[in-house]
């Protein structure tokens, strides 16, 4: 079993900037990959960014240049700094895992509340 834990969610204006971080229970070298989605009132919760064992990386196209997506292997954290955050980056943002036999796992969400 593999346990996420969000942080770094919370208000912030227009324009501004965050950085999210999902500790990992185990090693990250264990898993096949990892990614940030997030969900929005009333909508579908939606990929943001992923990074991949090997260390690709793939986002959103409405987060392409704002949003980049790392990873502290010796910390076992994966991160999602997020610049120039507009009102529609408003959500609940989910930390995921995938490990080697493709089982799924969730954080429980961090919010992220963008406006003035």
């Amino acid at each position: 079993q593999v346990q996420l834990v969000e942080s770094g969610g919370g208000l912030v204006q227009p324009g501004g900037s965050l950085r999210l971080s999902c500790a990992v229970s185990i090693s990250i070298f264990g898993l096949s990959a990892t990614a940030w989605y997030r969900q929005a009132p009333g909508k579908q919760r939606e990929l943001v960014a992923g990074i991949t064992k090997s260390g690709s990386t793939n986002y959103a196209d409405s987060v392409k240049g704002r949003f980049t997506i790392s990873r502290d292997n010796a910390k076992n954290t994966v991160y999602l700094q997020m610049i120039s955050l507009k009102p529609e980056d408003t959500a609940v943002y989910y930390c995921n895992a995938v490990d080697s036999l493709l089982n799924r796992f969730w954080g429980q969400g961090t919010q992220v509340t963008v406006s003035s």
